[in-house]
């Protein structure tokens, strides 16, 4: 009878400690899976802080090809882990368009802000389009540029007789990005001469907007959470994409990407604005979490430019 009792304890001991072992692994399995899930596919930077001309460490390609990416390198001739004269001219390029202090160097200030969230638009297009410039550029291939606001390469825009746009939603896009969306294409109307409506269907809309994660088919994939959150196409392709991996909410949320704030950025690529250098433009580049913004007069001031109103 006690031999048994004991068995029966020993059992119930072992099967205890089965069951602890085995939530321990699935918590560590979890957090494991959390952690991947909510790492920016920016942190390799945190690893070059510090990094300057004449240094050869591993990851100075991937930073390279970060560059590339939003348009200030071409890593064609030099896609190794040197720290070559390009790629300082290149963050030197990056650190004025971002008014940090012009080193050259991988400075902690300049990963804080490479490490941000934000859109997919590159700054630079075919090595001409300048955020900071205060002055007109002209010749082949440039980008018109004036003020601090900026347009694509070659000023596309929408027809003159095109001033009432309609648009719509992709199948997937969640309820609370359709009412954002609106929102954010009525204070564009309030600012312009476009008028905006959504589309009875789909495929006769002039702007259709959508989520996708990764390669989604556009040719130009997403990078996961907290990369590269949003991006649309210049006048008149009309497409708008926001990466269905990131945190989207409505307002001032901590820790989430605000819906409305990103759809202002992305129409304004849609009606054919590039970046701006403006600290408070809506069209900068940088997406910041738990945080709202509306129109700025830079914003205003380079539409009624670009359409001449």
């Amino acid at each position: 009878m006690a031999s048994s009792k004991t068995s029966t304890l020993s059992l119930f001991a072992i099967t205890t400690f089965l069951f602890i072992l085995l939530s321990l692994l699935s918590y560590a399995k979890a957090s494991e899976t959390h952690h991947k899930k909510t790492s920016s596919p920016f942190e390799f930077l945190d690893h070059l802080k510090g990094c300057h001309k004449g240094d050869k460490v591993q990851g100075i390609q991937d930073l390279k090809k970060y560059l590339e990416k939003f348009g200030y390198l071409n890593v064609h001739t030099n896609n190794d882990d040197y720290f070559d004269d390009e790629l300082e001219s290149a963050i030197k390029t990056y650190q004025i368009n971002y008014h940090l202090k012009v080193t050259g160097t991988l400075d902690a200030k300049t990963v804080k802000k490479m490490e941000m969230p934000r859109c997919g638009v590159p700054d630079i297009i075919n090595g001409t389009t300048s955020m900071r410039s205060g002055k007109k550029r002209g010749g082949h291939g440039s980008t018109h540029t004036v003020g601090h606001y900026a347009f694509f390469q070659g000023n596309p825009k929408w027809p003159a007789n095109k001033y009432h746009l309609t648009y719509g939603f992709l199948q997937g896009t969640p309820s609370e990005a359709v009412g954002a969306v609106a929102r954010a294409f009525a204070t564009w109307q309030g600012n312009t001469h476009f008028t905006f409506s959504q589309a009875q269907r789909i495929e006769s809309a002039d702007l259709k907007i959508g989520f996708g994660r990764r390669d989604h088919g556009d040719g130009h994939p997403f990078d996961g959470p907290q990369g590269t959150a949003a991006h649309a196409f210049a006048p008149t392709d009309g497409r708008f994409h926001y990466d269905a991996d990131e945190t989207w909410v409505v307002g001032a949320v901590p820790g989430g990407l605000d819906l409305e704030t990103v759809a202002l950025h992305e129409i304004g690529h849609l009606l054919g604005l590039g970046h701006s250098s403006v600290p408070g433009a809506v069209m900068l580049p940088e997406v910041r979490t738990g945080f709202t913004q509306s129109l700025h007069a830079d914003d205003i001031q380079g539409i009624k430019a670009l359409y001449n109103t």
